[in-house]
Parts: structure tokens; C-alpha cells; sequence
């Protein structure tokens, strides 16, 4: 399966499910939401231990890695073993799509590169970035309430993934090619023409108007907002910068985060330190104004989940949920 996958690598909220929904409206391409095989198997504890595993990660972790030690090809028998049950899962689900390719996007993947690229360094791999501040600000909206210091607190999200995705395209140990959010939206055809050439496929219209291809969309990913649309729009590129100019709250921490990142991470990522605010200088008076954001479901369900989880553990309701979960563990047990 090594020369079968395509991984689109990139932070959450970087627009990868449109990248994505892209990439597997090609005729030789299958894809699905976030699978997230990768990441549980990374952390059985050879590279990653789990901290919060219903067993002992230390020992666990002690445990594998002597047993490694003593297979006659050591680490390279553990990548086979852990290669035959990922070629597995990802054969048995290509195997009846028609397809040649099996595309995984899952964002959690940015976190383990180097044991993917272990496991898989004859695949092909899509990474997608995105101004740093345009993640930071879909983030806080989508998941925060717009936000900023909870959704930061939170998950340090710039903090976590510019550094390991910045070091992924530094050392490019792996066939990989590097796309930019921005360029990806702005010009689809010329953006996709490269990438089909990259992974030695031929260009097919579909993958601009991917709203008019058949989707899988059970499972994670933001099934929102690649569905308002059928082909990528530009309307939310500038749209983090509009919110920062009308909050200055927003603004000050917006500069301590990318203060505290790496300036040649940065530029790898491909938003050089002295250029990350110049968006802010550019806008018009109508991008400054604030649209909110559509009604959905999504929406509700966020901010419904938000109100819940605030001071759960001191509440009232906290303790009724820690009875409920209680009684449904002797229930299943």
C-alpha cells in the first residue's frame, strides 16, 4: 500500500477538508473524514506513551520496547507489524471504491510525522498551511465562541503544530509537496494542476467542482463549511484580519503568540514574521465590518456544549452526570 496513500498533512481549521473533498473527486482518488488510524497506533507506547491508558503507559512503553529489542530485526519488525494492520484497514476499505488511491486526511497526523513517515516513506504527501492567524481565528469561532484566550488556553494549537509541520518541510525525508490555503482557493485549477502532476495524475475538472461529486461524509472533519459551496471561494481568506482590527483584545494576543514561534518556522510555513500583520493594512472598509456567522446546527451545538462544560466539575450538573456515567458503568460492565 506504500505507493496506494495520500496523506494531506496540515493544522486543524487549515482548510484540509476542502482540500480533501478535492483531492477525492478525482476518478482515481478515494477518500473519507479523518480516519485517525495513525495516531492511536503511534502512541502504543515504542514512540508515544498514552498517558490517560487504562493500563500502566510507563510500564507499557518499558514492556514493548524490550520485546522490540529482541526480534530479530527490532525496530524495522515493529514498523512491518504495525504496516500489516494499517495496509489491512486501508486496502479492505479501497477495495471496493473503484479507486487506485486511498487519501487519509486526519490534522492529528501533523503531531506524529515522524512515525508516518517511518511507516510510510514511499507515500505521497500533501501538506497544507494556512496564515497562522487565520487558523487561530476559525479555531476560536468554530469551537469558542470567538474566543481567543479560551480557545489558546484551551489547545495551543499555533504553538503545537507550525513547529512540527515546519520541521516536516525542512527535512522533507519524504515525497512531499507544500500548498498554501491562500494560492489553493485563489487560483483551484493552477493549485490542483500541481498537485495531480505531483502525484502523477491527470488533471479532471471535478476536483474544482467538487460540489458536484459524490462525498463520503460520515466522520469527523468540518462538513460546514466545504458544503455552503461547490468549488473553493476566497470569502473567508482576510476575514481573521477585519476581526483582529475590531478587537484590540484579540490583536495583543494574536502578536504574543506568533512572537513566541520560530520566525524561520514561520517562513517555512510559507508567512514570513515581518508580513503576518500586513493583511491588517490592506483591508477595505467593507471587509472591516463584522458578518456573523451562519446559522447551523454546528453552531448550537457548540455553544450548547460550552455552557454545559463551563465549571462542570464544581456544579450541580456535574455531579449529575458523574451519577449518570456511574450507573451506566454497572449497567455495561
Amino acid at each position: 500500500m506504500d505507493n496506494k496513500i495520500i496523506f494531506v498533512i496540515g493544522s486543524p481549521r487549515a482548510g484540509s477538508t476542502l482540500l480533501q473533498r478535492m483531492l477525492s473527486s478525482h476518478s482515481e482518488i478515494f477518500g473519507c473524514p479523518e480516519p485517525h488510524i495513525m495516531t492511536p497506533l503511534a502512541h502504543l507506547g515504542y514512540y508515544h506513551s498514552v498517558e490517560k491508558a487504562p493500563y500502566d503507559h510507563l510500564r507499557g512503553a518499558e514492556a514493548i520496547r524490550g520485546f522490540v529489542d529482541q526480534l530479530p530485526g527490532r525496530e524495522k519488525d515493529y514498523l512491518d507489524a504495525c504496516r500489516a494492520y494499517t495496509d489491512l484497514l486501508y486496502s479492505r476499505r479501497l477495495e471496493n471504491s473503484g479507486k487506485r488511491f486511498f487519501l487519509d486526511k486526519t490534522p492529528a497526523y501533523a503531531l506524529v510525522l515522524d512515525f508516518i513517515a517511518k511507516l510510510y516513506p514511499g507515500a505521497k504527501y500533501v501538506v497544507l498551511t494556512r496564515h497562522p492567524l487565520a487558523v487561530l481565528s476559525s479555531y476560536a469561532n468554530s469551537f469558542f465562541s470567538s474566543d481567543y484566550q479560551a480557545a489558546n488556553d484551551f489547545n495551543p494549537l499555533l504553538n503545537r503544530y507550525v513547529p512540527a509541520i515546519a520541521r516536516f518541510l525542512r527535512e522533507q525525508k519524504v515525497p512531499l509537496i507544500h500548498v498554501k490555503y491562500e494560492e489553493l482557493v485563489e487560483n483551484p485549477g493552477l493549485e490542483m494542476e500541481k498537485i495531480l502532476d505531483f502525484l502523477e495524475l491527470a488533471f479532471e475538472e471535478g476536483v474544482v467542482e467538487y460540489g458536484t461529486q459524490q462525498h463520503d461524509e460520515r466522520g469527523l472533519g468540518d462538513p460546514v463549511s466545504v458544503n455552503r459551496h461547490s468549488r473553493p471561494v476566497t470569502k473567508s481568506v482576510n476575514k481573521w484580519a477585519g476581526e483582529l482590527l475590531r478587537d484590540s483584545g484579540k490583536l495583543e494576543l494574536s502578536r504574543k503568540i506568533i512572537d513566541s514561534l520560530d520566525p524561520e518556522d514561520l517562513k517555512i510555513w510559507g508567512y514570513p514574521y515581518d508580513e503576518i500583520f500586513d493583511p491588517l493594512n490592506r483591508l477595505s472598509g467593507k471587509e472591516k465590518k463584522h458578518e456573523k456567522p451562519p446559522f447551523d446546527r454546528f453552531q448550537i451545538q457548540r455553544k450548547l456544549l460550552l455552557i454545559l462544560r463551563r465549571n462542570i466539575h464544581q456544579n450541580a450538573f456535574g455531579k449529575l452526570v458523574k451519577k449518570i456515567r456511574f450507573c451506566c458503568d454497572v449497567l455495561l460492565r
